[in-house]
C-alpha cells in the first residue's frame, strides 16, 4: 500500500496512493483541513499554483517534466468513471 507520495513511481502506486487517501477521509476525514470536495479541489488548485515555492521550501525541486494532461484527464474521467 502507497501511503507516501515520496513512494509514487508508477501509475499502479498513484491509483494505490489516491485509494489510501479515501481510506484515510473515510476513517479521519473530520480532522482534514480540506475534507468536503469543494474545499479540496480549492486546495489542490492553490497547491498546485504555488508548488515551486512548496518545492522550494522544502529543500527539493519541482520535477522538471510530469504529465499534467494525464492527471487532468484522470480528474475530469471520475467525474464519470464508475
Amino acid at each position: 500500500m502507497t501511503t507516501s507520495p515520496d513512494h509514487v513511481d508508477s501509475r499502479e502506486d498513484l491509483a494505490a496512493f489516491v485509494r489510501s487517501l479515501r481510506r484515510s477521509h473515510a476513517e479521519n476525514g473530520g480532522s482534514w483541513e480540506n475534507a468536503d470536495l469543494p474545499s479540496f479541489l480549492d486546495a489542490l488548485a492553490a497547491w498546485m499554483d504555488d508548488a515551486d515555492g512548496w518545492y522550494r521550501n522544502t529543500g527539493r525541486e519541482l520535477p522538471p517534466g510530469g504529465d499534467w494532461a494525464f492527471f487532468a484527464r484522470a480528474l475530469q474521467a471520475a467525474t464519470t468513471y464508475e
